[in-house]
């Protein structure tokens, strides 16, 4: 396997050993920068395409993008998880240098991705409408949101793969292939974006479903040049006969990456259900409530992506650090995530809160329903701090393998605190839509007080091993 410097010389960015004259807040932070901005770009496809809907094709049309992207990221969910525990073993074998180890791993998730991500589609097909009109999506939106999802649906093994390979190659230390190739997709998505809504230069107008076509084909296109790219310039994860005679099931991997995964997978999964339970409280305040909670969720990712970034950073260090036997430098790679957690997400939330008149008026139109947006921004926002301080502490223990309780955590904060506390708040108080809202913060802080809590008194004083030799 190449060493650090030859792959600096080749133009990518390994952080796994660091520098003597380097803090190692420094290095993770150049990792961070291409990361954070990649997250960016492949969320302004989307922006641009719900400002665009938003404020040309009118409330009703956002509302019903709204009520689809729970129900999607609910049938992506068991991928990411899957994902998740493939950049486990990535950053360990990379940390200790078992490269056959290495192009095994990447073979065999690319190869259970493809099959998931198709049968996902199917069955996102096939029941779109009824998961839809089960949580109570408004009569007059629902045809529109059917008919949009069914064409993401289809785009579903490509995108997986995609995703899937953007993380192998971060977890060996590049951050900014993946950067430059999200700019890529984000260029195809927004300049295809206009031309398919509206039918410019003779294509067919197709509305608002232009919004999903233009994702679908600069998703694929991407993908297909990215593989391209990587076999010119020689990357170590070009995609080549040593990954192709890899690409089968080695059950004995699999088992490992689903042991390592399926916790990740019912987290995301029991996340988006969750979603999915407060956009069924948002919806019976009508759809202007639902294009609200829309345009809230855009901007609180926005506000979320630095920690999520800090999140994969620190994952990335610290299964590399393990791999390479490095402890000393796992703990200040803990320390360096959540000071830049709080530095980072700080500067952003304060902006936000600052400008957040103008930045909700980007998608909504209707004063009433930028105000109850700008209502529920207030009570929220500020929270996503602990929520990253959360994210850093779970990624950490999840490096080692330890994912089963970081898991339980999770699920016990999102549906014995978070979901409770909406519904009582919005059902039984006068609070109205604003109580959904709370059951947020409430939650991220009874998250943290569990994870740090194990964290510091049981998975510490354990002794940590690396799961590649």
């Amino acid at each position: 396997m190449k060493s650090p410097q030859e792959l600096n010389k080749e133009g990518t960015y390994l952080p796994s050993k660091g520098t003597d004259n380097q803090p190692i807040w420094r290095t993770m932070f150049m990792f961070f920068i291409p990361l954070i901005l990649s997250n960016a770009l492949q969320s302004i496809g989307q922006l641009v395409g719900m400002v665009v809907v938003g404020r040309w094709l009118g409330v009703d049309a956002l509302a019903a993008i709204s009520a689809f992207f729970p129900l999607f990221f609910l049938l992506v969910s068991f991928t990411i998880g899957i994902g998740s525990g493939s950049s486990i073993l990535i950053g360990q074998a990379y940390g200790a240098r078992n490269e056959e180890r290495l192009k095994a791993i990447v073979g065999t998730t690319l190869m259970f991705t493809f099959i998931l991500g198709l049968v996902l589609a199917i069955i996102g097909n096939v029941f779109t409408w009824e998961i839809l009109r089960l949580i109570g999506t408004p009569e007059n939106i629902i045809a529109v949101s059917v008919h949009y999802a069914r064409i993401l649906f289809w785009s579903m093994p490509i995108m997986f793969l995609y995703i899937a390979y953007t993380t192998f190659i971060r977890g060996i230390g590049d951050s900014k292939t993946p950067f430059y190739f999200l700019i890529v997709s984000t260029a195809l998505d927004v300049g295809l974006l206009p031309l398919l809504i509206f039918g410019w230069l003779g294509l067919p107008k197709l509305g608002i479903y232009g919004a999903a076509y233009a994702s679908v084909v600069s998703t694929v296109l991407t993908f297909v040049i990215m593989l391209i790219y990587l076999g010119k310039i020689k990357h170590p994860l070009q995609f080549d006969a040593s990954v192709r005679q890899h690409l089968r099931m080695d059950w004995g991997l699999l088992k490992l990456l689903l042991r390592l995964g399926i916790p990740s997978s019912i987290n995301m999964i029991l996340v988006s259900l969750a979603e999915i339970a407060v956009i069924t409280f948002v919806n019976r305040f009508g759809s202007d409530a639902t294009a609200a909670y829309g345009a809230v969720n855009q901007v609180a990712s926005y506000v979320a992506m630095p920690a999520m970034s800090l999140s994969i950073t620190v994952s990335i260090f610290a299964a590399q650090s393990i791999g390479g036997n490095q402890f000393e430098r796992l703990k200040q790679v803990v320390r360096a995530g959540v000071l830049l957690n709080y530095v980072i997400g700080g500067v952003l939330i304060i902006l936000v809160y600052v400008f957040s008149q103008g930045i909700l008026s980007l998608f909504l139109t209707s004063k009433h329903t930028l105000d109850i947006a700008h209502s529920l921004l207030m009570i929220t926002l500020w929270s996503y701090l602990i929520f990253g301080h959360t994210l850093i502490i779970a990624a950490t223990m999840r490096a080692s393998g330890t994912v089963l309780w970081p898991t339980v955590f999770s699920v016990i904060s999102i549906w014995c605190v978070e979901v409770p506390v909406a519904y009582v708040l919005s059902n039984f108080s006068s609070l109205g839509i604003k109580g959904i809202w709370i059951g947020y913060p409430a939650g991220f802080f009874i998250s943290l007080a569990l994870q740090y809590s194990y964290y510091r008194w049981s998975w510490k004083k354990k002794r940590i091993t690396r799961l590649v030799h």
